[in-house]
C-alpha cells in the first residue's frame, strides 16, 4: 500500500476545503440555522411533538443527515471532475499508483469533510434546541458510514458527469427531494398507509430513521435494518467503481 500517495491526495482535497471555505462550511451551516429558526421555532411550535426538547429536537438529526449526504455526495463528486477536467488525472494514473490508493484518497477526504461539517452543524444545534444524544457511538458510527457510502456515490458521479449540469443534476435535483420525502420533518407514522409504503423505497428514510435512533432511542425502523440498508448500497457503490477502474470507464481514452 503507498501511503505516501494516498496522503499526498487525500491532503490535496483537503486543502481545496480550506481555499472554499465558504462554500464548503460556511455556507450549509447558515442554511442548516435558518432551517432551525423557520422549521424549529416559527413551525415548530404549533406541531404536536411527544419528544423531549419539541420539534426543533426532532428535525436535527434530518438536517444533519440532509447537509451531510449533500456535501459528501458534491465532494466526492468535485474531486474526481475537476482532476478530469484539468486533465491532470490522467498524471494520476498514469503515476505508480494502484486505482485502490486512488479510491481511498478521494473517497476518505470527501467524508472527512462531511464528517466535520457534520459534527459543526451538530455544534450549532446546541444553539438552537435542547438536544441529548443517547447512543454517541453509535451516532459517530453511523455519520462516518453513511459519509463513506455517499462519498463513494459522489466519486462515481463525478467520473460518469461529462459537464457541469450533469455533476450537480444529483446534488441539487435528487437529493434534497429525497430527504424532505424521507421523514426528516415528520414521522412517517403520521402518512396514510399507502404512502408508508412507498417511504420505504426511499433509500434516505432508512438513513434519517436509524440516525434519529442514535440520539432519542425512538425511530420509524429498527436501526440495524438502516444500517443495513447503508452497508447494501456502499456494496453496490464498491461494486460500481471496481467495474470502472476495470473497464476504464470515462478515465480512459
Amino acid at each position: 500500500m503507498n501511503f505516501h500517495a494516498i496522503s499526498a491526495i487525500y491532503r490535496f482535497e483537503m486543502h481545496r476545503m480550506v481555499r472554499t471555505l465558504l462554500q464548503s462550511i460556511v455556507s450549509p451551516v447558515v442554511s442548516t440555522s435558518l432551517y432551525f429558526i423557520v422549521f424549529g421555532a416559527a413551525v415548530g411550535s404549533k406541531m404536536p411533538v411527544n419528544m423531549e426538547g419539541g420539534y426543533g429536537s426532532f428535525i436535527t438529526p434530518g438536517l444533519i443527515m440532509l447537509a451531510l449526504v449533500t456535501q459528501c455526495i458534491s465532494n466526492g463528486a468535485n474531486g474526481i471532475y475537476f482532476q478530469k477536467f484539468t486533465g491532470t488525472i490522467y498524471e494520476v494514473l498514469s503515476a505508480p499508483v494502484a486505482m485502490s490508493e486512488i479510491l481511498i484518497g478521494y473517497v476518505g477526504a470527501a467524508a472527512t469533510k462531511g464528517v466535520i461539517l457534520a459534527l459543526i452543524i451538530l455544534a450549532t444545534a446546541t444553539l438552537f434546541v435542547d438536544l441529548r444524544i443517547d447512543h454517541p457511538l453509535l451516532m459517530l458510527g453511523f455519520m462516518v458510514l453513511t459519509a463513506l457510502c455517499f462519498s463513494l456515490a459522489g466519486f462515481i458521479i463525478g467520473i460518469w458527469a461529462q459537464n457541469f449540469e450533469q455533476l450537480s443534476l444529483v446534488p441539487m435535483l435528487v437529493i434534497p427531494p429525497l430527504t424532505f420525502l424521507g421523514g426528516t420533518f415528520y414521522s412517517i407514522g403520521d402518512l396514510p398507509p399507502f404512502w408508508q409504503t412507498v417511504s420505504h423505497f426511499n433509500p434516505v428514510f432508512y438513513l434519517v430513521s436509524g440516525f434519529r435512533w442514535s440520539f432519542f432511542s425512538k425511530a420509524d425502523l429498527n436501526p440495524l435494518i438502516s444500517i443495513g440498508m447503508v452497508l447494501i448500497f456502499m456494496t453496490l457503490c464498491l461494486a460500481i467503481v471496481t467495474w470502472i477502474f476495470r473497464s476504464g470507464y470515462r478515465l480512459k481514452n
